[in-house]
């Protein structure tokens, strides 16, 4: 620290970033309702095709902004596609889809830029980023072969990094700043009972430290990075899980301070509130958002 400045003091304007974005400078003064808004902004998901990503998604068409969503699959799921969209129509807002494989960096690249044109179409910029797309896979350490093992690392770590990277260089590029989330887990500070999910639980670990490490690094951009760590969650993949293996969600249960699991809808709130400007001092940190399963033994 240099002689004469007091930790929280404020500095001379020659020790700060370049980019001071207006959120910093002025969240506070706003109310509530503008803490939590999304109007005039775009916002890329990733995973956004169905569950999850797609209930983050309709979140931020909620809040006013537009969603473009990145998934895997040729077409999102039907029935939750047509709801998204009904409700961006009805708020003169858009919510468009992109077939992207997030582990591809010339075609993710790509498509960030197609996103970005369209988005300064729209006046309406680049401005937030949700890195929900990710697999899971339940085997025994002793048995998982190598070859998943590096998958599982290439699509929730690599495809997260270069997700946050795109939406960064964007960010960086059009000067706007922005708020970058990474979905990552509460498996990530614990190891989960009844799941044998070693490579799952890493990847989770390596988001968590890598939104640290990016946040450090972009800060100076107007660039905040942060993790939502969700806790279990119903969705069509757990409930499959569930149904052949019906002891673990006993396990599940005997942690759920709540008395339920998690929804989707559970993280519409967390995610709107990372990416607006109510959490505008808010970077490199974890949110997690697991029912209390982190606070019990």
């Amino acid at each position: 620290m240099a002689p004469g400045v007091l930790a929280g003091s404020a500095v001379s304007d020659t020790t700060l970033p370049d980019f001071v974005p207006e959120t910093q400078q002025t969240a506070a003064n706003r109310n509530a309702e503008q803490l939590f808004s999304l109007a005039g902004t775009t916002t890329v998901v990733t995973g956004g095709g169905r569950g999850l990503g797609i209930t983050l998604a309709r979140a931020i068409v909620e809040a006013g902004g537009h969603a473009a969503c990145l998934d895997v699959l040729p077409e999102p799921s039907t029935e939750e596609w047509a709801s998204l969209e009904k409700v961006a129509k009805r708020s003169g807002l858009t919510a468009s889809y992109y077939r992207c494989d997030i582990t591809q960096e010339e075609e993710l690249s790509r498509v960030f830029k197609e996103v970005d044109d369209k988005a300064k179409q729209h006046n309406a910029p680049l401005k937030g980023t949700v890195a929900c797309a990710g697999i899971q896979q339940k085997v025994p350490a002793l048995d998982y072969p190598a070859g998943d093992f590096e998958r599982m690392l290439r699509v929730n770590v690599t495809g997260a990094f270069l997700t946050a990277k795109q939406a960064a260089r964007v960010m960086v590029d059009n000067g706007t700043g922005g708020s970058i989330v990474l979905i990552a887990s509460m498996s990530g500070n614990i190891a989960n009972r009844g799941l044998t999910c070693t490579a799952y639980n890493s990847s989770k670990a390596a988001v968590q430290q890598m939104c640290r490490s990016v946040a450090q690094e972009w800060g100076q951009y107007g660039i905040r990075v942060n993790t939502l760590s969700p806790g279990y969650i119903r969705t069509a993949m757990t409930d499959a899980l569930l149904q052949a293996e019906p002891e673990v969600e006993k396990t599940w249960m005997a942690g759920a301070l709540l008395g339920r699991l998690g929804a989707p809808e559970d993280f519409k709130a967390p995610i709107v509130f990372l990416l607006g400007p109510g959490s505008s001092f808010m970077t490199g940190a974890d949110l997690r958002v697991d029912g209390g399963h982190c606070a019990s033994a």
